[in-house]
């Protein structure tokens, strides 16, 4: 198979094949640094245009996932799988380093750097990390899957919190409703370190966890 139908297969076999992520990527897509649309499967814009294989994503661009949709992208050193029913806008300009993820789920991978990521309840500094989002209007799921962050509650800015993790060791809900606490404990939900590992080798990097005695017998 030529990459594209590989990633093509990759998609479509989706979390029921795992393990296909690491060796897709490391047998065809690895070596492949190009920033844009990698792969995707569904219904996905770009900008209101409908996706094709390696379009280019820049700074400013909107991306949308219809439901059932998978979308996976490279924009500069940084790498992220989109699931269905989610939108996701870069930052342009000076805001280059925000991102906002409006409603949705979304893996990303981020090079060294200041990062800013925008959710409904809180906005999450980051810097050569690995997170999973699942934001919606009551509350936002955020796994730190490993890195540092640090979280700012939208209402009130100045309420902020640091969680270090080295790999997945403190998953989260975030609420911004009025008289609750910002942070509640959650479980490790709807991403994997296959997919981790896949996203950063699109980028040539390896997940930090991703030594000896991987793969890992814990489920994720």
């Amino acid at each position: 198979m030529d990459r594209r139908r590989m990633l093509t297969t990759l998609l479509a076999g989706g979390a029921a094949t795992p393990f296909a992520f690491e060796a897709l990527v490391r047998d065809a897509l690895a070596r492949d640094s190009r920033t844009g649309l990698r792969g995707f499967r569904g219904e996905v814009s770009i900008n209101g245009a409908p996706a094709g294989f390696n379009m280019e994503i820049r700074p400013g661009d909107t991306i949308r996932t219809g439901p059932g949709s998978e979308a996976i992208y490279v924009l500069g050193r940084d790498a992220f799988l989109q699931r269905g029913d989610s939108q996701v806008v870069f930052g342009s300009g000076a805001a280059a380093s925000l991102m906002r993820v409006i409603t949705g789920k979304l893996l990303s991978v981020f090079d060294k750097g200041q990062r800013r990521i925008a959710t409904p309840a809180a906005t999450i500094g980051i810097r050569g990390t690995g997170c999973y989002i699942e934001a919606a209007e009551e509350r936002t799921y955020f796994c730190l899957c490993y890195g540092e962050a640090e979280l700012a509650r939208n209402s009130d800015p100045a309420q902020r919190e640091i969680v270090r993790t080295r790999h997945h060791d403190k998953p989260l809900w975030l609420s911004d409703k009025p008289g609750g606490d910002m942070m509640s404990a959650a479980g490790v939900i709807n991403h994997t370190d296959a997919e981790l590992t896949l996203l950063e080798g699109l980028v040539g990097r390896k997940p930090p966890f991703a030594g000896a005695g991987w793969p890992p017998d814990n489920g994720y």
